[in-house]
């Protein structure tokens, strides 16, 4: 049952769930037709039947005793089908036909079906009559013929028939070709996502105008931005792995050959430091893409919490200091003690980790580097004498870096600082004035501020 459903066309089960509908619709529609007309002939065919009667009644009426069955017969002809009798306690006083019907009673007219003795079916009105000068009360049985009357009826249950099944045949012919233009624009859709792949970036499905394929193409559309979101997340990942493992490898390959060819004479525990701290960057740079990933992905959600900004600094500032005093740098710190926001403290100290490891890494020797945390936000400044304006929009992408060659990677630093601060709806600015490069955080007012600003001198509120 189920291969079957599969291998249906859309048209074939269109065709049958109109044939379906229109059979039950219209033959519902023509059997209560049906009931309506036979019932309405029905009361026709009774009221000429007491009509004719009433008339065989009012000569009867007029006519002597001896006399009313030749004026009744001569009143219903049988070419006519009509048959009377008139009957006074069990005695037929005249009549044209034999029944045995029980007498009417009151003086309403009572209807029913019968068959004379030579098999004729006829409809029989029972009137209830007045007879003789006494006034006795007397039953007159008038008939007719239904075949004529059946022969209708049949021919209209065949004309109602033959419609419906008219009809059905009209629909199975004409919901192939009605059902296949109605249908068109889903064939224009299958087209245009035949061409649709991994190789066309980009590439999406013509808006429709049609309601029901509107939702479905603009659904459609949004899965395929996800999917070109994260084929370029893993390009982006695969290229920059294999960047960062071609430049560390070739350095490993390098240190090995020239130790093996020309012996430098160095204790193994320096050569096994030095391929340690390069398996260490491969590490770093390794975690950092996978982190950056995930928070570009929205597989790492942010966690909003109370951060003490103070203690957030702090960290930061003591795991940096000895990469700091190695490289003669003079670390200058702002806090605003009292101050405490909502972020995510795993992704606030990325942002901080990240930032203040790059001004670090890359600001000249013995300078100063500037940390300034107040109550509406975070800033790291520090000097960058090879970094000019037009290079501002390229620090945010990944793997670029400045060089006296104009050319180079800068790492993952500042792309991941900037993915994490985007994760917790915070603004990353960049800014250089006076060969000054400032890496600037800001975020909405914190919930509680009651300590002193020591940058502005004005109380927090």
């Amino acid at each position: 049952m189920s291969h079957l459903t599969r291998t249906y066309s859309l048209r074939t089960r269109l065709t049958i769930a109109l044939t379906v509908l229109i059979l039950a619709v219209f033959g519902s529609a023509a059997f209560v037709v049906d009931r309506q007309v036979d019932h309405a002939m029905q009361q026709r065919f009774d009221a000429d039947l007491l009509m004719q009667a009433d008339a065989i009644a009012d000569l009867l009426e007029n006519t002597a005793v001896g006399n009313r069955a030749d004026t009744a017969e001569a009143a219903t002809p049988a070419t006519e089908g009509g048959w009377f009798q008139l009957r006074c306690d069990g005695r037929r006083l005249a009549h044209t036909m034999q029944l045995d019907l029980p007498p009417a009673t009151g003086t309403a007219p009572r209807f029913a079906h019968a068959q004379l003795p030579n098999g004729t079916a006829v409809r029989v009105v029972s009137l209830p009559w007045s007879a003789g000068n006494a006034g006795d009360r007397c039953t007159l049985d008038y008939a007719a013929a239904t075949a004529a009357s059946h022969n209708l009826l049949r021919d209209i249950d065949l004309l109602l028939i033959g419609s419906l099944l008219v009809a059905c045949a009209l629909v199975v012919l004409a919901t192939p070709w009605v059902a296949k233009r109605a249908l068109r624009p889903l064939a224009v859709l299958s087209q245009v996502m035949a061409d649709i792949g991994p190789d066309t970036p980009g590439a999406r499905l013509p808006s429709s105008h049609i309601a029901e394929l509107s939702s479905l193409t603009a659904r459609f559309n949004e899965v395929l931005a996800r999917m070109d979101d994260g084929m370029a997340r893993e390009r982006r990942f695969a290229a920059g792995v294999a960047h960062e493992f071609r430049t560390r490898l070739a350095e490993l390959r390098v240190l090995v050959e020239v130790e093996t060819r020309y012996p430098s004479g160095r204790d193994s525990a320096a050569l096994l430091a030095e391929v340690g701290h390069i398996c260490a960057e491969l590490e770093a740079t390794v975690t950092a893409l996978l982190q950056l990933t995930r928070i570009q992905a929205g597989l790492e959600q942010a966690r909003i919490e109370p951060v003490p900004l103070a203690a957030a600094v702090e960290r930061v500032v003591a795991r940096h200091q000895p990469a700091a005093q190695a490289r003669g740098l003079a670390l200058d710190v702002t806090l605003d003690a009292d101050t405490t926001l909502e972020a995510d403290p795993t992704l606030l100290e990325v942002v901080f980790d990240n930032l203040l490891g790059n001004a670090i890494e890359y600001a000249a020797e013995r300078g100063r580097i500037t940390v300034q945390a107040r109550h509406d936000g975070w800033a790291v400044c520090n000097a960058a004498p090879l970094l000019q304006p037009a290079d501002l929009p390229r620090l945010g992408q990944q793997f670029w870096r400045k060089s006296p060659a104009g050319s180079g990677h800068a790492g993952l630093g500042i792309a991941l600082a900037g993915a994490a601060a985007k994760a917790m709806h915070m603004r990353l600015d960049f800014t250089l004035e006076a060969g000054q490069l400032c890496a600037a955080l800001a975020w909405p007012m914190p919930t509680r501020n009651a300590g002193m600003n020591p940058l502005s001198g004005e109380r927090g509120r």
